[in-house]
């Protein structure tokens, strides 16, 4: 399966919503400003392109696409510029209040746990925040992602001539040589963004690591 059921999909991601909100309130304006793991964006950046993914409808993805002429960052980039406020408090107010909506895309529920967990962590690495993700969340998005090409926000690619192992549960996927991590890790790997060679181990780690370091370069 390429995602949880949607009465399972919808809690953990309002779950996740939650817990991220509580933690922003905390945030000082400093810290709002501060880069994220997105390139180019600031904290305040991704709270307000998650504010924007959680208000999209099918119809309205369409229909914002081709105002973009079909350039998928330069929607994400009117996005933010529509869901962010002058005052970061404005922009968390508004993630506030929809935190429980069940708008999505014309995509499987799945890249809604994708969304959730990437950009959360896009939000709390930079900030050194800790959070302990359900397995049970983090492996369909995880599905997800080595399903899904690099052109459509996934990263197949990167997950080719490898065997990948979680080390907190039986997850395995692809053929070659091992790579072991953590569920967390091998999500945010494949999904593009920066890697510590210790959060991998297995006779494929180095190889894995540095295709991804060159990727990114």
């Amino acid at each position: 399966m390429l995602s949880r059921p949607s009465a399972a999909v919808w809690p953990a991601v309002h779950s996740e919503r939650h817990i991220l909100i509580k933690e922003l309130e905390s945030l000082t304006p400093a810290q709002w400003a501060q880069p994220s793991l997105c390139p180019g964006w600031e904290i305040h950046d991704v709270v307000a392109h998650l504010v924007d993914s959680a208000k999209t409808t099918r119809l309205g993805f369409l229909r914002r696409l081709i105002a973009a002429k079909f350039d998928f960052d330069k929607d994400n980039a009117n996005g933010i510029t529509r869901e962010r406020a002058p005052a970061p408090e404005a922009t968390l107010a508004e993630f506030r209040r929809i935190r429980e909506a069940t708008k999505t895309p014309p995509a499987a529920l799945a890249t809604r746990l994708v969304e959730v967990i990437v950009h959360g962590e896009d939000i709390r690495r930079p900030l050194g925040l800790l959070r302990s993700y359900p397995i049970e969340s983090i492996e369909p998005a995880l599905r997800y992602q080595l399903k899904t090409g690099i052109s459509l926000g996934g990263g197949k690619e990167r997950a080719a001539g490898f065997r990948l192992q979680a080390s907190d549960s039986r997850f395995m996927h692809g053929f070659g040589p091992q790579v072991t991590g953590t569920s967390l890790a091998l999500l945010m790997a494949i999904s593009g963004r920066p890697v510590d060679r210790e959060d991998f181990s297995g006779e494929g780690a180095a190889t894995f690591v540095r295709k991804l370091e060159q990727a990114s370069q």
